[in-house]
């Protein structure tokens, strides 16, 4: 993976802002149905790794992974 690609990371349940810098600055988002969706930049696999693996070490319950080439905000 030589480009960097943009993901969303959706867990179930509420996860309080403050938790960004654990999860390397990701913007962390909360949807209405109990839903949080963390958004970001990935340099490569092991980084994304990285960040569901703390997903998995806190008992997180992983729901999707999306990824784009392009941000988000970027492509509107």
């Amino acid at each position: 993976m030589n480009t960097p690609y943009f993901y969303e990371i959706c867990i179930e349940g509420h996860l309080a802002g403050g938790w960004s810098d654990w999860f390397e600055g990701l913007t962390i988002q909360h949807d209405t149905c109990q839903v949080t969706t963390l958004r970001g930049s990935f340099i490569d696999q092991a980084a994304l790794l990285g960040i569901l693996n703390k997903i998995h070490a806190l008992n997180l319950t992983l729901i999707s992974i999306n990824r784009s080439a392009v941000h988000s905000q970027d492509a509107l």
